[in-house]
This record gives structure tokens, C-alpha cells and sequence, in this order.
């Protein structure tokens, strides 16, 4: 089975969250970052990749953001203050 990652979008530090799950995290933060696909991230102008983890397979991956969904935004945003105090556009790092 092929990895998968879990990620947080943002539109600025302490802005609006979008948590998602994919198996090819490049071109899906590019997606949102260029808004091509209509939705939540596009309308809110969410194109700040702050938070991102890999998993080995898929289903760990789903599982994860499935868990993370119910999770308080204070730990989410706990989350992200650990992997990336200045919420910094991780996005270039990716490459």
C-alpha cells in the first residue's frame, strides 16, 4: 500500500484550518495553493501548508485525519506551534 499524509492549510497564523488527507502532498498543497479545485480551501483563501506528517500506508493516514477531525482547535493549533512556531509556508520545503 502506498504512504499517505496527513496536512494542515491555513490562510494566516491563528487564521482558518483546513486538515486533510492525501497520498501525493505536492501537488495537492499546489492545488490549494493555486485554488484550482472549487471548495472550503478556495473560498477561504487557505494556501499555507503549516503542518504535515507522513504515514506508511494510506489507512494510517485516513485514520489519523479521521482522529484529528474531532480534535479541539486548541490542539491543532498545539500541533502546529510544535512542527512550525512562525506557521511558516512549508511548501517549498517539500521539494
Amino acid at each position: 500500500m502506498k504512504a499517505g499524509w496527513v496536512y494542515i492549510m491555513t490562510n494566516r497564523p491563528n487564521g482558518t484550518l483546513y486538515l486533510g488527507v492525501t497520498g501525493d502532498l505536492v501537488r495537492r498543497a499546489w492545488e490549494h495553493r493555486e485554488g484550482v479545485i472549487a471548495g472550503f480551501t478556495r473560498r477561504y483563501g487557505l494556501k499555507r501548508l503549516v503542518w504535515f506528517e507522513r504515514h506508511d500506508d494510506m489507512s494510517a493516514a485516513i485514520q489519523r485525519e479521521r482522529t484529528m477531525k474531532h480534535w479541539p482547535r486548541a490542539w491543532k493549533v498545539g500541533l502546529i506551534l510544535a512542527f512550525n512556531p512562525a506557521w511558516d509556508d512549508l511548501f517549498d520545503s517539500l521539494a
